[in-house]
């Protein structure tokens, strides 16, 4: 039997450098439509068992879906992964070479580990990138409200007129960006947001980034959402030292959105707050009670998510 071939692509916003493990050297395409389609059918001639991008700012979104469009296996990994698992193979330098090498023997680890599926985020296809994309513009609205806001306190008076308008024109933003994810959810996914939203403490916006940013939710059991999401806790144990547990990685918008949802949650869902006391009752810090409560409540929604059914506290309190 000849042996399986993985490819690494190093990805620029103007070029693609590809690696195959069968293959000394290296070679480029250009980062546009022609030069996608002939590394398509590049790839195609030498039957990849998977191919691993790196995630790149957007810039491997275009490669990577037509890529897998051509029948091929695809992975976006983490750059903090590809770049872990480059210094533990003692490739201190960077060159878009040594990096598409490094990625094509990352995609032959990674073929063969058990729970791949953890390292690696799905596709999207079009419906949910236009969700993402305005769920990111949303967010970014915020961010904007918020500076505005800050700044708005701490300028001078001549200042102010320009900074309120500006502040009224992201208010008007926001809403209309609301509205656009708010018609979206209903087209596309009315019945799991209707379930989603049916438990206290969780709004459209939690729902939204919910949907947009991890679309595996009701696919994976307990541990796995959890761990997808960072909210699950990491052993730091050595010999005889135990440390203490943290959470750590996972999808960082998902797990700000659980953060601010958990605390609405420790106060409205009846669950939640009795989960919460019971905790700071036995002595647990509050950040580390919090942090649990997250982890409950994406339980709960992951187990609504799998039955499409709305919130009960008999069903959920265990």
């Amino acid at each position: 039997m000849s042996e399986s071939v993985f490819i690494g692509i190093d990805v620029a916003s103007q070029t693609l450098e590809v690696a195959s493990s069968a293959q000394a050297s290296t070679w480029q395409v250009g980062n546009d439509s022609a030069g996608i389609e002939q590394l398509a059918q590049q790839l195609k001639a030498l039957e990849p068992a998977l191919v691993v991008l790196e995630a790149t700012g957007g810039y491997e979104f275009e490669a990577a879906c037509a890529l897998q469009a051509a029948g091929l296996a695809v992975a976006v990994v983490n750059p903090r992964q590809a770049r872990d698992f480059a210094r533990a193979m003692g490739a201190l330098a960077k060159t878009d070479a040594l990096d598409a090498r490094v990625l094509a023997a990352f995609a032959r680890v990674l073929h063969q580990h058990p729970e791949r599926e953890r390292f690696v985020k799905p596709l999207a296809d079009a419906q949910l990138q236009r969700l993402q994309a305005l769920v990111l513009r949303r967010r970014q609205i915020v961010q904007m409200l918020t500076a505005e806001r800050q700044r708005l306190r701490l300028s001078h008076a001549a200042a102010r007129p320009s900074i309120e308008r500006v502040i009224e024109l992201l208010k008007r933003e926001l809403g209309d960006c609301d509205a656009l994810v708010a018609e979206h959810v209903q087209q596309q996914h009315a019945e799991l947001a209707a379930a989603l939203s049916s438990v206290p403490g969780v709004g459209a916006a939690t729902v939204a980034v919910l949907l947009a940013e991890m679309p595996e939710l009701g696919t994976l059991d307990r541990r796995g959402v959890a761990a997808l999401a960072g909210v699950a806790p990491l052993n730091r144990d050595s010999g005889q030292m135990r440390g203490r547990r943290c959470i750590w990685g996972g999808r960082e918008q998902v797990r700000r959105t659980l953060y601010m949802a958990a605390l609405v949650s420790s106060r409205h869902n009846p669950l939640i707050k009795a989960f919460y006391e019971r905790l700071l009752a036995a002595g647990k810090p509050k950040k580390v009670a919090l942090v649990a409560c997250m982890r409950k409540l994406l339980t709960m929604l992951n187990a609504i998510a799998k039955s499409k059914q709305m919130w009960n506290p008999a069903m959920h309190g265990g």
